[in-house]
């Protein structure tokens, strides 16, 4: 469980990151994601956590 809660406080402080320093891009990024079609959306999350998953597994082997 304290694996699990680091890798979400990981994820936190590396958007954090990009928030603070790259506000402008992230605003262009945003309005860009709203005009996205949703099934573009899922499809882009579903592949984002499948490489996430396979990361963990390569790191944890």
């Amino acid at each position: 469980m304290s694996d699990f809660l680091t890798a979400l406080a990981l994820a936190l402080a590396i958007e954090g990151f990009a928030y603070a320093l790259f506000p402008d891009a992230m605003k262009r990024m945003m309005t860009n994601v709203l005009e996205m079609p949703s099934s573009g959306l899922r499809t882009a999350g579903l592949v984002a956590a499948m490489i996430g998953v396979g990361l963990v597994w390569a790191i944890r082997l």
